[in-house]
């Protein structure tokens, strides 16, 4: 796979210097004396950046070949994404030209001005990347509805299990697999534990996750029935309390047939299970005798440009091309990424890649955009310290709408 891009590299480069290198495959076009001298910063992880033959190093390459009207002096600097955010606030004018988030860190960035909208060419092809996957798309809308940055890759969590315990059909329903194995959720994990209640139809800040005034709705007779069914869950026999990485030890030992987490812990379930490894977007549950549908958080892995680059066309360009379909498929083949391009997620590779296939059907099917309103700050502490009420049995059958109502109104003064 890896002499696939290195010959579409190859057909770009000659593609760029045709007649002399005059012309170019993309939009630039440059003689001797019309081209662009720029210094432009770049935020990557380590990972990506590791030596001359690494990913981004590869991909720049690429681009100054599509792009022989700028001649680029990279400085690459190692700044992971979800740190990015952080950085930039404190001083948007020295940040990096081109940089890479978590897209829940949308409305941080947009507070500091960090963060510059698309230009129109980099919309029409992100709209050609996520052509029936709008998930992707809403995760770089912010408040105001424009678009920021372009996603790289998904980020959210789905569900392993033990093949030889469960069904095709069993594995659709969290309370079947209940019935026949272990199953173990992270309960006290405020990532997690909202799946229930937005699964019910639970809003937090609005439909769409960028109206801060709604606020976090969960309560009502169906968030107390779903609090309740929390409190089953904690008491059956079957439920195992995730926390600290006892899930997956758990598949090891025998103590545990199901785990919920995402691609970062393939490698480790697929281990501790040999064969016997499964993987699945995530079941329904059944609240008041219906099937109800968990949902997780969904967000991406963002490249974007700083509006106060000195280069602003190029660095636009430059955060599109990072994460073109392109560089999604270089990044996937050379580093295992599960791509958020629709298209790369159509090859054949990625197609037999069942934990990339779980990925994607959970961001399609059974997901929500994580809101990136700087007011979701205020939100993991209460959702932890509910979870953690529910576990240590403080949230009873009795007291589970009483309990939830408090839940809510302890945002009332947050947000």
């Amino acid at each position: 796979m890896i002499a696939r891009w290195k010959k579409a590299l190859a057909a770009t480069a000659a593609c760029a210097l045709f007649a002399g290198g005059l012309a170019a495959c993309g939009d630039g076009t440059a003689s001797d004396g019309d081209v662009e001298n720029m210094t432009l910063v770049v935020w990557a992880s380590q990972e990506d950046q590791a030596n001359e033959d690494s990913w981004l190093q590869t991909m720049e390459q690429a681009f100054e070949e599509e792009h022989p009207e700028y001649n680029i002096t990279w400085k690459n600097q190692v700044v992971a994404s979800a740190d990015a955010a952080g950085v930039a606030k404190q001083d948007p004018t020295v940040a990096a030209d081109v940089y890479t988030f978590a897209s829940d860190q949308l409305g941080t960035l947009l507070d500091a001005g960090a963060i510059g909208q698309v230009s129109d060419d980099t919309m029409a092809q992100l709209e050609e990347q996520t052509e029936g996957s709008e998930t992707m798309l809403d995760t770089v809308k912010g408040s105001d509805g424009n678009v920021y940055g372009v996603p790289l890759a998904g980020n959210t969590w789905f569900m392993y299990y033990r093949k030889s315990k469960f069904s095709d059909e069993d594995i659709k329903s969290l309370d079947a697999m209940l019935a026949k194995g272990k199953v173990s959720f992270p309960l006290t994990n405020s990532w997690y534990l909202p799946a229930f209640y937005i699964g019910a139809g639970g809003t937090l800040f609005g439909e769409d996750g960028t109206d801060a005034e709604s606020g976090v709705q969960f309560g009502g007779e169906t968030g107390a029935a779903v609090t309740d069914y929390l409190v089953s869950l904690r008491e059956n026999p079957n439920f195992v309390l995730d926390a600290n990485g006892s899930g997956l030890a758990g598949l090891k030992d025998g103590s545990v047939d199901v785990v919920f987490t995402g691609n970062w812990d393939a490698a480790t379930v697929r281990a501790n299970l040999g064969d016997d490894w499964g993987v699945a977007q995530l079941p329904c549950f059944t609240l008041n005798g219906q099937q109800v549908q968990m949902k997780a958080f969904a967000g991406s892995t963002v490249y974007a440009w700083n509006p106060y680059s000195k280069h602003p066309k190029a660095a636009d360009q430059f955060a599109a091309f990072l994460s073109g379909t392109y560089s999604q498929q270089a990044h996937y083949e050379m580093r295992s990424v599960i791509p958020s391009d629709v298209i790369v997620a159509a090859t054949p590779e990625v197609e037999a890649d069942a934990v990339a296939q779980a990925q994607i059907d959970t961001i399609a099917n059974t997901s929500v955009v994580q809101p990136s309103l700087s007011e979701m700050s205020n939100f993991w502490t209460p959702c932890e310290n509910f979870g953690k009420a529910i576990y240590n049995g403080e949230v009873t059958h009795d007291n589970a709408a009483q309990q939830t109502e408090s839940w809510m109104a302890s945002y009332e003064s947050l947000m």
